[in-house]
Formats: structure tokens, sequence, C-alpha cells
């Protein structure tokens, strides 16, 4: 389901909040804003935010750019299966239940992946235009997938190749380049929709 803008009260948030008991889950492209819209909608929530890349770098003690230099991508992509796995089942505290996960942009492309964040989650696909992806991106130099060659590029081609997986998320919102309220609205409407 497409998701339009409305506003929430912090009654409604709070409501809303109640009726979840599962984890939330965010996919989509790098830079799409996963991990920012991720913390402000676990605070209103009042529920535990984890950013799966931060977990895999923690669990393997390296960074994910160092991950691909040294076993490359299908060695990070079943570590990562293995952690968002680990986090659905039992959250980023000892109490699993309600929090708010940002995964990694491949993340749900894996078949195996896919299916567990589709079966156990609540799962969010926020979406962007490329310009507005190549805008964000540009902001770190820690994206090993857009290393060598044009970013623009690079971004079309990878949000063109993932769009029918991501298609098979529940929610869909769209994020642009305002402020994140605006997309983290939609991403409550959605959730609110789909409970």
């Amino acid at each position: 389901m497409d998701v339009q803008q409305t506003r929430f009260s912090a009654q409604e948030i709070a409501a809303l909040a109640r009726r979840i008991d599962r984890p939330i889950v965010l996919v989509g492209m790098m830079g799409v804003g996963k991990s920012s819209v991720g913390k402000r909608l676990a605070t209103l929530l009042d529920c535990p935010f984890v950013d799966a890349d931060e977990e895999i770098e923690r669990s393997a003690q390296m960074t994910i750019p160092e991950i691909f230099e040294t076993y490359g991508e299908a060695y990070f992509r079943d570590g990562e299966r293995r952690v968002i796995s680990r986090l659905i089942d039992a959250g980023p505290e000892p109490r699993a239940g309600r929090c708010v996960i940002a995964t990694g942009g491949g993340a749900f492309c894996n078949a195996e992946t896919r299916q567990l964040i589709l079966d156990k989650a609540i799962t969010i696909w926020l979406d962007s235009e490329v310009d507005t992806l190549v805008e964000r991106t540009a902001r770190k130099d820690n994206r090993p997938l857009l290393q060598g060659g044009n970013p623009r590029d690079i971004l079309a081609r990878l949000r063109e190749d993932r769009q029918p997986h991501y298609a098979l998320a529940p929610i869909h919102v769209m994020s642009h380049s305002g402020p994140h309220i605006q997309t983290i609205n939609k991403v409550l409407q959605g959730i609110s929709q789909w409970l």
C-alpha cells in the first residue's frame, strides 16, 4: 500500500504503539533515510532502535567496507542475514518484541532474509528518487557498492534492480528531501492501516 501524509497526535501515537506486537523493519536503498527515520520513529513509539549494519560491524569487529574487501559480498550477506534474524527474534535488548530495525540496502534482496522479515516483522519500504539518494549518500564515504564508478549511475541501476524485491514489502513510503517528520508521519499511517 502506498501511504499519504497524515499528522498524528501524541495520544494517537501512544495508542498505535500499544497495537504493535513485533519489530518494525525498514528496507530500501542506501541513503533513503532508514537510520535517521528509524531513530526518530523508535523515539516516538518509545521502543529501541537498532541499525543492522552497526550490529554487523560490532559482531564482525570490522567495518562493512573491510568485510567486503576481505571476504566479499556473499560472505557479508550471509552474516547480515544471521544478524537480522537475531535482531528480529531477540531484539536489540534482552527483551524481545517491539523495536525498529534499519537494514542495509541489499538485505531485503536476499530471499531468505526477505522471507524472515516479511514473516516476522512489520515491513516498510522507504523509497526515494535517485537525486535524493545521490545527495544523501554523498555525505558518507563508507558505501562499498558506490566505489569505483559514478554514484548516480550505480544508484540508478541498484534502485532499478532492487525495486521488484522492495515492492514485496506491504507498506511503501516515499521519503523526500524535506523534514523527516513528514516521512515518519507517513510511516505511522502505513503501520496503522496495516495493523
